[in-house]
């Protein structure tokens, strides 16, 4: 009898599997690094979207742990996810290569210009909303859409401390949480993985979720000092007054719970760039295309056929 069961699981396991999309993989090559990327879908006429994590200092693996992006909109055109320079598959840079954000803005538009095509249709997710807003404001003439996915504020620095003036007890007790775990961490690698798990289960809505996420994420890609370098090089950076003169169509989606970007950033970037779609999900933190898939999905999907263009 046991040996029948493991040999049905290992049949279900197998077929689950199988059924997991699996990219085509590249490397887009720059003077500082060789970022790799990972494109869902099959080619089509439709404008092709790229996905622009955040973190900073994770891989874009986080976005990944469900099938909205890989199959759900992925099904109607061609995704595309890069790991920014010193994450993931693009770790190995140029010694001396920065993290400034002409040089992140300048990785994106060598993805972009890999695709071929003239247009693309841009998600940001957290502070990768950031960066894919500051490449909109040098490039604006390679954005169809844009949109900003509980994005960081435009200027960085305002985030963290409106978030303790928002959330002091929370914000508390996660560095509590931290502070106790790294006494069990056996090194730095070990340490900030423990952080970046604390932090995780302080930005959903739903507990039952955040385990089930982290259980299935075993590795999110996590590189620390990417992730120092680059809050660094954008402490000062600050799009507020770009916004206003972005003229594509732009949605903006906010987890009504998410402590990790405050609700009121998105309504402040909604409200700045001209005709841009607010929409809020009800029963989300920070990733609400884990928590509430079936709306994101939808959702996603109805924005870019509204404003759908093909391309030769």
């Amino acid at each position: 009898m046991h040996s029948l069961l493991r040999g049905v699981l290992l049949l279900v396991t197998a077929a689950a599997y199988a059924q997991v999309p699996q990219p085509h993989t590249g490397l887009v090559h720059t003077p500082d690094v060789d970022l790799a990327t990972f494109t869902y879908g099959k080619p089509s006429t439709t404008t092709p979207i790229i996905a622009v994590n955040g973190g900073p200092g994770l891989s874009h693996v986080y976005m990944i742990q469900n099938d909205v992006w890989t199959r759900r909109i992925a099904e109607h055109r061609q995704v595309i996810f890069y790991d920014q320079r010193g994450t993931g598959g693009s770790q190995h840079l140029r010694p001396g290569a920065t993290q400034t954000m002409e040089a992140q803005v300048n990785d994106l538009e060598a993805v972009r210009a890999s695709l071929h095509v003239e247009k693309v249709d841009f998600i940001g997710d957290s502070y990768g909303g950031l960066l894919a807003s500051a490449y909109a404001a040098a490039h604006p003439e390679h954005v169809h859409t844009l949109i900003l996915s509980d994005s960081a504020a435009p200027g960085f620095s305002k985030l963290h401390p409106r978030l303790e003036e928002v959330f002091p007890d929370v914000i508390a007790k996660t560095k509590e949480q931290i502070d106790k775990l790294h006494g069990h961490a056996n090194s730095d690698a070990e340490a900030a993985d423990l952080d970046l798990r604390a932090h995780f289960r302080m930005i959903f809505y739903s507990q039952e979720l955040c385990d089930r996420y982290l259980a299935n994420a075993p590795d999110l890609g996590f590189a620390p000092a990417t992730g120092e370098a680059v809050s660094k090089a954008f402490a000062n950076v600050d799009l507020s007054s770009q916004m206003a003169h972005y003229h594509f169509p732009t949605l903006v989606i906010q987890g009504r719970f998410d402590l990790n970007v405050t609700p009121d950033i998105s309504w402040t970037v909604a409200h700045s760039i001209p005709g841009a779609q607010l929409v809020w999900f009800e029963k989300s933190g920070h990733l609400p295309y884990y928590e509430e898939p079936d709306k994101y999905a939808s959702v996603v999907n109805q924005f870019l056929l509204d404003h759908d263009a093909t391309h030769d």
